[in-house]
């Protein structure tokens, strides 16, 4: 159902939007809560490019960053300052909802935003220098178990956020104990992260493929694991997953937005609308191809209920792991 709609929106895409009794004039704007070089604010920026390509907004899509609390402060923003703004994306991924399960928005929950859409998922990655004495995840997770102080991470996401957990769940999952004593170091974004490990002065990254491409290709940086099911498609399927290394870790980061709660009926079906126009555009699909996205887009009318579901999810394994009492 939700295949033959969203085509169905391409190939009328101008004739269904512009029938629609709201749409965006002039600026919008999608706000990246972290500082450029991450993965919201590849988000905000890919899918800007693409709105404007398509022809769904008419004017120009900018990226503004708001860094802080691991996306609260840009959480805030719109709960509490753009409450009723039509034209006002932002960014949102696992990290999103881990932040909101461990209750790190005080005051805060996931009722208080519109949740528009998902436009795909991005794996998880464990990752060193070219130079690391690890060759791969078991010589890594080895170093962890025998000593959980030895190995120090990195990652774009506060301490107990999402990328923290992905190391958590890979140690977990290779049999290590105290958890809770393995070194995690946290920065503004992703970008910052991987510059760290790449100079030396930490041992791995914890992140998401998307945000590590550049670094890939510049050899600086060497994927020691993949949290997916299977090897990735196209130019990652060389990279090596976790579970091949028979460390059954997995640690898919979904990719979309949320709006303000307090906006138009009308806005709100407008970017609904306009998120699965995208998703099912060709240009969209060559954005996913060269940045490792796989295909994740929840109905509309489901993608409230996943969220919800998700955030219960991780609030359950914070608590096993000892990060929520």
């Amino acid at each position: 159902m939700i295949i033959k709609r969203t085509l169905s929106f391409v190939a009328a895409a101008a004739v269904s939007m512009s029938a629609m009794a709201w749409q965006p004039s002039g600026k919008v704007e999608c706000l990246a809560p972290a500082d450029p070089g991450g993965g919201w604010d590849f988000t905000c920026r890919s899918v800007g490019n693409v709105l404007q390509d398509l022809g769904l907004v008419d004017g120009s899509v900018q990226t503004v960053n708001m860094a802080g609390a691991g996306g609260g402060v840009a959480y805030a923003h719109t709960v509490s300052k753009r409450a009723e703004d039509n034209k006002l994306l932002v960014a949102a991924s696992t990290a999103t909802t881990t932040r909101l399960a461990q209750k790190q928005f005080p005051g805060m929950n996931a009722d208080m935003v519109t949740w528009v859409g998902a436009l795909g998922a991005d794996y998880g990655i464990i990752a060193v220098g070219k130079d690391s004495e690890y060759q791969n995840l078991s010589e890594l997770m080895a170093a962890v178990k025998a000593n959980p102080k030895s190995v120090k991470f990195a990652g774009g996401s506060a301490r107990g956020g999402w990328d923290h957990l992905k190391v958590l769940i890979a140690a977990k999952a290779a049999g290590a104990d105290k958890l809770p004593s393995i070194p995690y170091l946290s920065y503004n974004n992703g970008g910052e992260a991987m510059s760290q490990v790449v100079g030396g002065q930490v041992d791995a990254f914890t992140g998401d493929i998307s945000e590590a491409t550049g670094f890939l290709e510049s050899g600086d940086l060497r994927v020691v694991a993949v949290l997916a099911e299977e090897r990735l498609p196209g130019k990652f399927s060389h990279l090596p997953t976790a579970k091949e290394q028979g460390i059954d870790a997995v640690g898919p980061n979904w990719r979309g937005f949320y709006m303000p709660k307090g906006a138009s009926e009308e806005a709100k079906s407008y970017w609904v609308e306009a998120v699965d126009t995208l998703y099912a555009s060709d240009e969209w699909k060559k954005v996913m191809k060269s940045n490792g996205l796989i295909p994740f887009h929840p109905p509309a009318s489901q993608f409230d209920e996943f969220v919800r579901n998700q955030v219960q999810d991780i609030e359950n394994l914070s608590r096993e792991i000892g990060l929520l009492k």
